[in-house]
């Protein structure tokens, strides 16, 4: 199995079920793990041949632009946008922290984690 890893990607959005969170945002860091065949890849050295880690990056950065109040359903458009555009990808997983979380205390953040199994089209 070949993996693809984006690794703490750090974006500033605007995401939660308390109306503050939509005004003044915070950071969100991004992990994902994606599933694919990259062994043609390894011997072509083409990148036809492989998934762009600069269009995964953008599918990111794309859906977190979009408010939501949930990171679960962020993180499930995120994952389904993968998908759409790489039907090739056999598994996605993906998790957001939220930062700096309205709760009491302090903390590193607030996680959330989704992982969906697809059958790949190659």
């Amino acid at each position: 199995m070949s993996k693809i890893f984006l690794e703490d990607i750090k974006i500033y959005a605007y995401h939660g079920v308390l109306p503050e969170e939509n005004i003044i945002g915070t950071y969100y860091i991004i992990n994902a793990e994606i599933h694919t065949d990259l062994w043609k890849a390894s011997e072509s050295d083409d990148l036809n041949d492989t998934i762009s880690y600069a269009d995964l990056n953008e599918i990111i950065h794309n859906e977190m632009k979009i408010r939501s109040k949930l990171l679960e359903h962020v993180a499930g458009r995120i994952i389904s946008k993968i998908n759409d555009n790489f039907p090739e990808i056999s598994y996605i997983k993906l998790k957001i922290s939220k930062t700096s979380p309205p709760m009491e205390g302090e903390m590193k953040g607030a996680s959330i984690e989704l992982e969906k199994s697809f059958k790949p089209n190659n």
